[in-house]
């Protein structure tokens, strides 16, 4: 017997602030929930699986019309001709959409109730499911306890969409112990809502198979669910398979000692390459970070929109359809002025490094300067880019950008007079 254990497919969530630009994979990018379910759906019929289990966050609330539940029914339809069962917890994401509950769905697919725990039998099989959905988007009790005992004779499977005793950047819904799962006496455990794969325990099988796509920079890496295999004795093997169409990577350039931007720029295609390569053939949607000590900290700083084209130009000549450069982060930290030099690049450096030296420094600037953030367009005041003053790690990058600025005309003023 075999069966697929996915969750956290957020159906037709786009993949998040993306900027387009002339030469991204915009095709690419735009279906990649669905293509990665239709993978998902392909896995199921080509393994000839009994069943699929969905443990939680199919949707990502409310849908913008009907079609993406229409299309969520033609794929399961899919199964249901090849004579595939498709089980489904509600999660969060779930529950907080109305119109996820309102169509009907074929005669394969059932739903799990939200008011308590209950179990499926699969005559057939000989095996019990047994689970419960959210009934709001926020469940902060542990619904374990109360999952019913295993079936006798039967292989017993828990579906649970959690975050066990919590996990990073996720909210900590339906929290429990692994001890609490493995008290139930269950074969495996189905568990949804981290996106990373994480095997918990192995005595039983308590999985986290992760999302079936990144859709942004957290969710790095390959992406998919698990098959699994059992027989009366019980589970036999959990195997990862990747289901995903576009990858999501963070990549670091260190440009120590570079003395020119083309040099820089040879530094990234050499790096980003790697990542490309690695994941071959699927596209790679990439976060880049400059970092070292350099003397080309004032002119990158001073004018990160041309670096960040530049990086984009170089990656659509080298790579084309296979990148799409998301965000360029500078990091980078001019070579120190001697100590001797008395002249007012070296006291502006001693203001910047007295203003940088410490977070409560930062809040304080952040603080005094909120006013005037305020005043800013509505693009540096909102989304993921919007300056936020009581973040100290950011204040560090705006006083370093601004030094890199200051030093660069008054540097250019010097020259010319």
């Amino acid at each position: 017997m075999k069966f697929i254990h996915t969750a956290d497919i957020h159906l037709d969530s786009p993949l998040h602030r993306l900027q387009a630009y002339e030469g991204a994979p915009v095709e690419e990018i735009r279906r990649a929930s669905r293509r990665a379910f239709e993978n998902l759906m392909d896995l199921a019929i080509d393994e000839a699986v009994d069943f699929v289990l969905i443990a939680g966050d199919l949707f990502d609330g409310d849908w913008k019309d009907y079609h993406t539940g229409l299309y969520f029914v033609k794929q399961v339809r899919r199964l249901g001709d090849a004579g595939i069962r498709v089980l489904i917890i509600s999660g969060n994401h779930d529950a907080a959409g109305r119109m996820t509950r309102s169509l009907p769905y074929p005669d394969n697919v059932y739903v799990f109730a939200s008011r308590k725990p209950e179990t499926k039998i699969l005559d057939d099989l000989e095996v019990a499911i047994h689970g419960q959905s959210f009934s709001k988007a926020a469940v902060t009790d542990n619904l374990a306890l109360g999952y019913p005992d295993p079936v006798v004779g039967h292989l017993n499977i828990g579906m649970l969409h959690t975050s066990l005793t919590g996990r990073e950047g996720h909210e900590n819904y339906a929290p429990c112990g692994v001890d609490d799962l493995i008290n139930k006496g269950y074969d495996y455990w189905a568990l949804g809502h981290v996106h990373q794969y994480e095997m918990a325990a192995e005595e039983p099988f308590i999985v986290f198979p992760g999302c079936i796509q990144g859709r942004h920079i957290r969710e790095t890496g390959a992406k998919g669910c698990v098959l699994v295999t059992a027989a009366e004795g019980g589970v036999l093997d959990v195997t990862r398979h990747d289901v995903d169409v576009i990858r999501w990577e963070q990549v670091t350039v260190n440009i120590d000692g570079a003395v020119s931007i083309d040099e820089g720029l040879d530094r990234f295609k050499t790096a980003f390459e790697a990542v490309i390569d690695r994941h071959e053939p699927k596209p790679v949607v990439a976060r880049v970070e400059f970092s070292g000590w350099t003397d080309l900290h004032a002119r990158i700083a001073s004018d990160p929109e041309h670096l960040r084209e530049s990086v984009r130009s170089t990656a659509i000549a080298h790579f084309g359809d296979r990148a799409w450069i998301e965000k360029v982060k500078i990091r980078t930290r001019p070579d120190s002025l001697p100590v001797s030099d008395p002249g007012p690049l070296r006291e502006l450096g001693l203001l910047v490094d007295d203003l940088s030296s410490g977070d409560t420094e930062l809040l304080e600037l952040g603080r005094q300067l909120s006013t005037l953030f305020q005043k800013l367009p509505p693009d540096y005041r909102q989304g993921e880019s919007r300056i936020r003053p009581d973040d100290p790690e950011q204040m560090r990058e705006l006083v370093a950008q601004a030094h890199a600025l200051l030093v660069h005309r008054l540097k250019k003023e010097a020259a010319a007079s």
